[in-house]
């Protein structure tokens, strides 16, 4: 619970931090790297750093922590927690290592807000930080104890690579070691930990596109020709090869019960979708499933065969296709629910580029579907997190 005190300091300082938290994010940055270059090997994505995403990542989730406790005090925003929780496990984040960030952190407020900041003021938002850190390291220590094996990153073989769609690329992957996998859940994802040349590890999240086997994982991931992970896993990452993996992560996870799915995608944002399908054939589920997928062409459509033989073998699913070089049943264009009833009462789940799930999102609203109801996952730094 935020004090009293700190709150109103918080609601008075809350516009300006907004404003200045990017400057501030990246003046973090700059000060923690300095510090401690390690954290580019195998922990934080250089990318990210270079496009900015990760700073407005870290900017919204502080903001829109604090905005929560000033609004909420009895409360935490759990939605928000879980999901920087589950990312952090995936990259193995440490408990001491909130030491660190939060020694960078305040250096850097100090500087981008010298001409304001008092020692009151500095007391409240490190109260703020605080409430923040400590209610993520207790989720995180408890995904931590629900894994199988008590390793962040453990060594998978290469046993299947093969081209999905025209730019994407299917791993299959099985246990180089005796540890016990941690089953996963259908729309989790992994981290992945590629070697560069330059002998610097990175690491990026993949959604495990089949299978309810903990010994074995599959993940898809489409050619970022500008990138750095994908690049590699495509043209260098043979079968045979050993890579890293995390645990499984992700909050955005199938529910139970029997009531309708829409699962809703675009380009390689197909993968939580194929995973869930894949789960409700395991599982002969009876479930009204509605699947709606937007993609360039269909050559494009990187589990085309394998969710298109899950439709057709689940008895209530539906498939729904739009198409920018349309072919026969297919909608041309991007994808739109205006003439798409949803089932009542479904749950709606979306991947894909962000201004797609922006627009989905909204027209499902329209549609009567509450916000609730409306789950998202995004690869990458979560960068929907400065707007909520």
């Amino acid at each position: 619970m935020l004090s009293a005190q700190s709150s109103s300091l918080i609601s008075a300082t809350l516009p300006l931090l907004t404003e200045r938290m990017p400057a501030i994010a990246r003046n973090f940055y700059e000060r923690m790297f300095a510090a401690h270059p390690e954290f580019l090997d195998g922990l934080f994505s250089r990318s990210n750093q270079k496009n900015g995403s990760q700073q407005q990542a870290l900017a919204g989730s502080i903001a829109g922590f604090a905005r929560h406790m000033v609004e909420n005090p009895d409360s935490t925003p759990e939605a928000l927690l879980a999901r920087i929780a589950h990312r952090h496990v995936s990259l193995g984040i440490r408990p001491d290592q909130y030491d660190i960030v939060y020694r960078h952190l305040f250096d850097a407020i100090a500087e981008e807000l010298d001409d304001v900041i008092t020692p009151e003021i500095g007391a409240a938002w490190t109260e703020v930080y605080w409430l923040m850190a400590h209610s993520l390291i207790k989720i995180e220590q408890g995904l931590y104890s629900a894994a199988s094996n008590g390793q962040p990153w453990t060594p998978w073989t290469v046993v299947g690579k093969v081209k999905a769609g025209s730019e994407a690329m299917t791993f299959t992957l099985e246990p180089a070691d005796d540890a016990t996998p941690t089953p996963s859940r259908p729309g989790q994802y992994v981290s992945v930990k590629v070697r560069m040349p330059d002998r610097i590890d990175q690491v990026r999240q993949y959604s495990l596109s089949s299978g309810g086997d903990p010994t074995v994982r599959v993940f898809t991931t489409k050619l970022d020709a500008d990138g750095e992970v994908s690049p590699a896993l495509h043209r260098t990452v043979e079968i045979g090869d050993v890579v890293m993996l995390s645990h499984p992560c992700g909050d955005v996870t199938l529910d139970s019960g029997d009531h309708p799915l829409v699962l809703a995608s675009a380009g390689i944002g197909c993968t939580p979708s194929a995973s869930i399908l894949r789960s409700l054939v395991e599982t002969d589920s009876k479930r009204e499933v509605l699947v709606l997928h937007a993609e360039s062409s269909v050559e494009r459509w990187a589990l085309r065969d394998q969710m298109r033989r899950d439709v057709e073998v689940l008895d209530a699913a539906e498939l729904e296709l739009w198409l920018e070089t349309p072919t026969d049943g297919a909608h041309e264009g991007f994808m739109n629910l205006d003439d798409v009833t949803l089932p009542a009462d479904a749950s709606v789940y979306l991947c894909g580029p962000l201004p797609f799930m922006r627009k989905i999102r909204s027209q499902a609203l329209k549609s009567g579907v509450p916000a609730k109801r409306i789950h998202y996952e995004i690869f990458g730094s979560d960068v929907w997190l400065v707007d909520a």
